[in-house]
């Protein structure tokens, strides 16, 4: 083995409310213990399965352009629809609606405008 992922890093312009709306999205991250997460940090992350991080980073410049990497979400306890409604209501938006009844996705955004998308469960998927 070469390598592995150890955290993903995204630029925000304020990290911790990207921090803060994204812990309420991911069921398998959750803010680190050793770490102050606070309004006005420089940056501020979740930590993820095998200790590997989602990384918010302070930059000065506003996003302009479509995200060249993207997040891929699939959700375990409910299905597809009803995450990206619950996305919705947590404040992300409708950037693309590519959903069929027994395929596809949503490509939704995050509150500053980075895409992501909402897949179907495994046990939803045709084979």
């Amino acid at each position: 083995m070469a390598s592995r992922t150890s955290n993903f890093c995204i630029d925000a312009a304020d990290p911790y409310a990207q921090t803060m709306w994204w812990a309420q999205v991911l069921s398998d991250h959750h803010l680190p213990d050793d770490e102050e997460t606070e309004p006005g940090a420089e940056e501020c992350g979740l930590v993820g399965p095998d200790d590997r991080y989602l990384l918010f980073l302070k930059v000065p410049e506003p996003k302009t352009v479509k995200n060249r990497m993207h997040i891929c979400l699939r959700p375990t306890d409910r299905s597809r629809d009803e995450e990206v409604d619950r996305l919705l209501g947590l404040g992300a938006t409708l950037v693309n609606d590519l959903r069929e009844p027994d395929r596809g996705w949503a490509v939704l955004a995050d509150p500053e405008g980075n895409e992501f998308c909402v897949l179907m469960p495994r046990s939803e998927q045709q084979d």
